[in-house]
């Protein structure tokens, strides 16, 4: 999608009614509602953590519910599946609610969420805690480029979504050892008590901060269809599955790489890891300064580096050094794509928002799946090297395709 200087500072009125602004529209223009942002900021810092606390309590929990490990680990799974469920059905069932209402009710289910996993005392009621996250998660993304939308002048989105997801960065540094240390401490139960506790902050914060947001976008599954015909759409959802991919199939076995490869100590491993999400922290923050500009330079220049980190793994791998850097690079860049990728969507198709949010986090959602698959089918054939090579393969791929045919500013 083409901005001209006018569409740049347009109103939300403007975009979705596709009128460009008067002069005294241009003037009147209200200020940018970054209070609401951060509420926003916030409610995905508590799903983002809520998603990612499994991962460091798994033994604990499993011990204390009397199941496998790996019964333990279908919390996560369950998770994934609704959230991908969600993602295009919640904006269809919500169509005629104020979109405050569903955001606050959103986020009421992730309190639920926490509140039972933290009571949880079977494995069934454990899943349905953690199905009533996947609501809420794959319906936030659903909606979040649409409310940024709605909150701040066009010209600002970019930096909008990338103040929103700076929860994303700040979950991924801090979800996984403050849980391990909560749960050693005081049990895995009380990092799920006190995500929920964070999360009736987040609530009375967006009571406060949310203005009403009456529906605009009658979305329906013929939408879908319609947004589907946009070649623009159409070659955003085909790189996010290349690039999305390829960065799942190598990144989530990045621990059997350091351990088998330069063959890394748990310690230096944890270490890494954490430079890794200090990685993604600031590169959040560059991504949406880059992607204000031009979501196709964020995108490319991040794909580039990822493919670069990989190849590096690849080649160079066994030394923990390389290893190091390359881990750490691959955080900064690829924090990159979520606010590339939603700023795409949203400029592709303004008035249908919502409809493109959920195409997209459902893109994401089978991209996430399918990496994480073939990466653990390459692990086991060729080796601890399959799951980089791929990767180093799929995001050149989607690199090219986002350089050739991505928008221009």
């Amino acid at each position: 999608m083409s901005l001209t200087s006018q569409d740049s500072i347009a109103t939300d009125n403007d975009m979705i009614e596709g009128s460009p602004p008067s002069n005294h529209d241009v003037c009147s223009l209200p200020s940018a509602r970054w209070p609401a942002v951060i509420s926003l900021s916030l409610g995905v810092f508590g799903l983002v953590t809520a998603e990612f606390l499994p991962a460091s309590l798994l033994t604990p929990m499993a011990a204390d519910l009397h199941i496998s490990t790996g019964s333990a680990g279908q919390s996560v799974t369950a998770t994934a599946l609704m959230a991908s469920i969600s993602a295009p059905s919640i904006s269809v069932v919500t169509r005629r609610l104020d979109r405050k209402t569903v955001m606050l009710g959103l986020t009421l289910l992730l309190i639920l969420s926490n509140t039972m996993a933290a009571t949880a005392g079977s494995l069934a009621a454990l899943l349905i805690s953690r199905v009533l996250l996947g609501v809420a998660l794959g319906g936030f993304w659903s909606m979040a480029a649409a409310l940024a939308l709605r909150l701040v002048p066009q010209n600002f989105f970019a930096r909008a979504m990338s103040v929103i997801l700076t929860g994303v960065s700040v979950a991924t540094v801090c979800a996984a050892p403050i849980g391990a240390w909560m749960g050693a401490l005081w049990g895995w139960r009380s990092a799920f008590a006190a995500a929920a506790g964070m999360s009736v902050l987040t609530l009375i914060a967006q009571v406060r901060t949310l203005p009403a947001l009456p529906p605009r976008e009658n979305v329906s599954v013929s939408e879908f269809g319609k947004l589907l015909g946009s070649p623009s759409v159409r070659v955003a959802l085909l790189a996010v599955l290349l690039i999305i991919a390829g960065h799942f199939a190598g990144f989530t076995y990045i621990r059997p790489f350091m351990e088998e490869v330069p063959h890394l100590s748990v310690g230096a491993i944890s270490a890494i890891l954490l430079g890794y999400g200090v990685g993604g922290f600031f590169g959040n923050i560059a991504g949406g300064f880059v992607a204000e500009r031009s979501e196709r330079v964020a995108i490319v220049s991040g794909g580039t580096v990822i493919a670069l980190a990989a190849v590096a793994l690849v080649l160079a791998g066994s030394s923990s050094a390389v290893t190091a850097v390359a881990v750490v690079a691959w955080g900064f860049a690829f924090a990159a794509f979520p606010v590339s990728f939603q700023t795409w969507m949203a400029r592709a198709a303004p008035d249908k928002a919502e409809g493109a949010g959920s195409l997209l986090v459902a893109a994401f959602q089978i991209a996430i799946a399918s990496g994480a698959i073939v990466g653990g089918l390459l692990i086991d054939h060729l080796g601890a090297l399959g799951g980089p090579g791929f990767a180093a393969v799929a995001l050149a791929l989607g690199t090219m395709i986002t350089l050739r045919y991505g928008p221009r500013p």
